[in-house]
């Protein structure tokens, strides 16, 4: 693959509203989205000044806004078009159904070609948006969820969704509930207490060093699958409980304590690459594990199922890549503290595509934080790769 300098543009920002109408037994988003029949979304598009394009790079994450993210902003200045997608959760992901986010996604692809009129439009699957972007294409390529984890009717074969023609599979991890299930706390004994813990497990405790035996790492492992899954049918249970009751009850919230404890966080050998050891992207590992910012840390009954369950959640990125056509990039961070190191080339490696190509960053974090030579060289690779097919000038 080529390495080229495209000429950098002056960037113009707009702010992009979109709604359409859905109808919802009860409200799960605080804001007008939900009972009203209305669902209201707003992202951000990035246009290069005076350079039109056919092509629009798509990024969205389920949950977070990618606007303020370098990647989509460094593309539009070497004359991209990106939008930065927002779903009906984003900022809040507690309440959070990913069949309802690959819906949202699907009305900006129709609002890109049928308004804006862009003939091509490249799924950027960045962090967590990137298990997102792979269930929307499979289902868009052959819609076959009818429901949700939990059993609600879902709109997906009902919203006409349109396929991408081609896919960046960038910074990404395999999927929420994959990343829960390597990163919870094995140690708790009592979910109602985080305090009970089985000190055998316990990662942080002060006669636990890396590194690691193979030995603890399987019990360890092991004690995460276990522990998911308890929680998982506690769920299933309550949900029972209250379809049973058969009153106006039917969604209840609730609090996972101590969710981020990835024994790669500490021990440089497990999969070794540029990370930097004894940090994640959230700060430092033990203070995230019980503190209000962790993954999972609150969800309703029905978002447990759908985003956070490995048994459950339709967003697994290994599986729905293997139904994956169109031309496909994979580019892993090798220093990303983040994306565990193995994630990308599973996906990649699972991707059905013919055409499919994967390079590594040497040193690139998570966030390009300090590194714009990093985040050019990152652009450049995808706009050269885009070009090479056809889908950028």
């Amino acid at each position: 693959m080529k390495r080229t300098i495209t000429p950098v543009h002056e960037v113009q920002t707009e702010w992009v509203h979109l709604h359409y109408a859905e109808s919802s037994i009860f409200k799960e988003v605080y804001g007008f989205v939900g009972t009203q029949g209305t669902v209201n979304l707003e992202g951000v598009r990035y246009t290069p000044v005076g350079r039109p394009s056919k092509t629009l790079l798509v990024f969205m994450h389920p949950a977070s806004t990618l606007q303020l993210l370098p990647m989509p902003r460094e593309l539009a200045r070497h004359g991209a078009h990106v939008l930065c997608a927002g779903s009906r959760y984003q900022r809040n992901d507690s309440a959070l159904i990913m069949e309802n986010v690959v819906v949202d996604l699907g009305a900006y692809i129709r609002h890109a070609k049928e308004v804006w009129k862009y003939e091509k439009v490249v799924l950027v699957g960045w962090s967590g948006g990137g298990s997102l972007s792979l269930l929307y294409q499979s289902q868009a390529e052959n819609p076959t969820i009818s429901t949700t984890p939990a059993g609600d009717p879902c709109s997906i074969k009902q919203a006409g969704l349109m396929p991408a023609d081609a896919f960046i599979f960038q910074a990404a991890h395999t999927g929420r509930a994959r990343m829960l299930s390597e990163w919870i706390d094995p140690s708790v004994l009592d979910e109602n207490d985080p305090d009970r813990i089985d000190p055998g497990l316990n990662l942080y405790a002060t006669t636990c060093r890396p590194p690691y035996s193979a030995d603890f790492l399987a019990a360890f492992r092991a004690g995460q699958r276990a522990r998911l899954r308890r929680r998982t049918a506690w769920v299933k249970e309550t949900l029972e409980t209250l379809r049973r009751k058969g009153g106006q009850e039917v969604e209840r919230g609730f609090v996972t304590h101590r969710t981020m404890a990835d024994p790669r966080f500490l021990d440089p050998t497990i999969e070794p690459n540029d990370r930097p050891i004894g940090r994640c992207f959230m700060g430092i590992p033990e203070t995230v594990n019980n503190g209000p910012v962790g993954i999972a840390r609150f969800s309703t009954l029905r978002a447990w199922l759908s985003q956070w369950s490995p048994d459950d959640s339709n967003a697994d990125g290994v599986t729905c890549a293997k139904s994956l056509t169109v031309p496909f990039l994979a580019i892993e961070h090798s220093a990303d503290d983040a994306v565990p190191q193995s994630h990308v080339r599973q996906v990649f490696e699972a991707a059905s595509a013919t055409d499919k190509s994967m390079t590594v960053l040497q040193g690139a974090t998570h966030y390009f934080l300090g590194q714009p030579e990093m985040l050019q060289q990152a652009a450049t690779i995808c706009l050269d790769w885009l070009a090479e097919r056809g889908l950028h000038d």
